[in-house]
Order: C-alpha cells, then structure tokens, then sequence
C-alpha cells in the first residue's frame, strides 16, 4: 500500500494534495498497489475528491490537538500511523507544508527523502523519482534504498484524474481519534493574519502574473492585481527583486528562494529573468514576457516576448480581456 498525505486549508482539501493522490493512484495501478490518503483533524468538508481521485480507504485522525497544524504533532501522528499500517511509500504535495512536514517524518523513520519531483516512473517493478537539479537544467534519477520511500511532489505538474461517472463509489473511512504520545517542544500556529484581499497561492494557480524590478513601486503591483480578478484561478507573483524592494509579500515569490510554480500561464511583467527567477517558473506550461530591454534573459524561455512598456501595455491588455471574457 501506498499513503498519501492531504492537506486542507479552511476545511477544503487542496488541489495539490489531490494531484499527488492522482499520479500516485496512477503509478500504483502498475504495480497492483493499493492507495491509501490520510487526513489529519475534524474540519473537513467533503472527502468525495479522494475517492475520484484514486483512495480506495481514508485514514481520518481525530484529535483536540490536531485541529491546527503543528510540525512536531502532525510528524508523531503520522509516524505512529505508519508504524501500524507499514505502507510501501508516503506522499506529500510540494507546498510549504509538505516541505516543512516530509523532512520531520523522514528523521523520526530514519528514511531517505525524494523533494520536489515532476516525474514517477515504475521501472522493471521499481519506483524511480525524477526531481530537478541545477536550477532545472538538468534532472535526477533516484532510487531509495531505505523504506518506507518519502517524496514530495511539484505542484502543478501532475493532471488531476477526470471524472467520468458522477456514481463515483466512496472508499472505506478508517476514523483514529489519537491520544498524543509526545511530551516534547511544541510549535503552534496561534493566529493566522490573512493579507488584505488575500489572492490564490502561486503553488495553486493555473494562471501567474508576475512582477519584477520593472514594476517601479508597490501601487503598481495594483494593475497587475486588476488583471488577476479578470482571469479565473490566477494569483500574484513576484521576482526577488520586487519582494526585497517591499513592494510586495514574500508569499508571492517565486524563484529558488521563493516557490516554485508549474501555472499552465506565466505572464512577466518587468522581469529580466535572473538564473533564481527562472529555476522557480521554467516549468510553466506557456511563458510570456513583457520587458523594455530586449536582451532580457527571460525571452530566451519565453513562449512569447513582448519588448516594450508594461505600463503601456497593461491597461489595453486588461480592456481586451474585458472584452473576451465577457463573450
């Protein structure tokens, strides 16, 4: 059996978690394997989207201090888990959770750790992992020795299953209420300050507009952010530059230091494209940039370049997508 481990936000499961359910479903039907998804606290709304998406049975853990997450908690849970169920392998989306949570578990198993893969290949009965390497340059083929196998997987990247009967069947829902067994250092999220007209998280969106150096000032970032409510499943992005200038949160960026984003669109306004930038979008299914200098690095991935002002070029941009959505 295979685990795959499903995050929520305000109850909702999140659409990288039910990626990573998908193409492990997907892989695991090669090799005759079950796909198990496990759910930490009482606040879910809907489980159905893990049975479409491949669980055959959930593991629920229930508890009054599993309500909000905690690395250590969450980490002792699920390692207790584990050490029950004994699956083959454990899967986490890439997000910031998943890269805080994997690791954590991986000490307490005393296991290897595959992060960030784009790709899962089932070789002569063998699991392989592919994960970028050198900025996206280059890609690495792995093969863990420790078990169970660990990896976390790139948002974004993997399709979601399509649904093709509305009957879909529900998988068996095994409910755990825990008692905690760990008496170490707790951290715990206390208050969750959302920003102001808090957009989707980059990891999330199918759609990125971004803004650099080029931008000028943080008002600017304003004309992007009226793009964005123009185009459905979009978020705000943003070059270091932008993010170390204060215009705009670090949330929003992405880069080798940032998140590293795969949106099926990247618009680039006013980024010349640095080695960090590019290693956090080049996976992006179609690139188009907007820059003066017509040497920018950025058209050199770029599906299409525009060379020009983005100040000039936004505001028709923003009126021809009036028009076309409104169709």
């Amino acid at each position: 059996m295979w685990l795959v481990f499903i995050e929520k936000r305000e109850g909702k499961i999140k659409k990288s978690s039910l990626e990573t359910l998908a193409e492990t479903s997907r892989r695991a039907e090669e090799l005759d394997l079950e796909v198990a998804a496990v759910v930490v606290g009482s606040s879910f709304e809907n489980l159905t989207p893990l049975w479409v998406q491949g669980a055959k049975k959930t593991y629920w853990l229930k508890g009054e201090d599993l309500e909000v997450y905690s690395p250590e908690i969450y980490a002792q849970v699920l390692y207790e888990l584990i050490q029950q169920i004994k699956p083959e392998a454990v899967f986490f989306a890439g997000t910031a959770l998943g890269r805080d949570l994997a690791p954590r578990l991986a000490a307490k198993l005393r296991v290897a750790l595959v992060s960030d893969c784009t790709r899962i290949i089932i070789s002569n009965g063998s699991l392989l992992f592919v994960r970028p390497v050198y900025a996206g340059k280059a890609l690495l083929t792995l093969k863990l020795k420790t078990k169970p196998f660990l990896a976390t997987l790139r948002p974004n990247v993997f399709p979601l299953k399509e649904i093709k009967d509305e009957n879909i069947a529900p998988g068996e829902i095994i409910e755990k209420t825990i008692g905690l067994n760990y008496n170490g250092p707790v951290a715990k999220v206390v208050e969750i300050v959302r920003e102001e007209g808090a957009e989707l998280d980059v990891t999330e969106a199918e759609v990125i507009i971004s803004g650099g150096r080029g931008m000028k000032a943080a008002e600017n970032f304003n004309l992007l952010r009226e793009l964005s409510t123009l185009i459905p499943r979009s978020a705000i992005g943003a070059s270091r530059a932008a993010v170390d200038s204060g215009w705009i949160g670090h949330q929003h960026q992405v880069g080798q230091t940032g998140k590293t984003v795969c949106p099926n669109l990247y618009l680039a306004f006013g980024i010349s494209g640095s080695i960090q930038h590019l290693a956090g979008m080049s996976g992006s299914k179609v690139i188009v940039a907007v820059n003066k200098d017509p040497e920018a690095p950025i058209f050199k991935v770029a599906d299409l370049g525009v060379v020009g002002d983005l100040f000039q070029i936004i505001p028709p941009l923003k009126e021809e997508l009036r028009k076309a959505l409104a169709e």
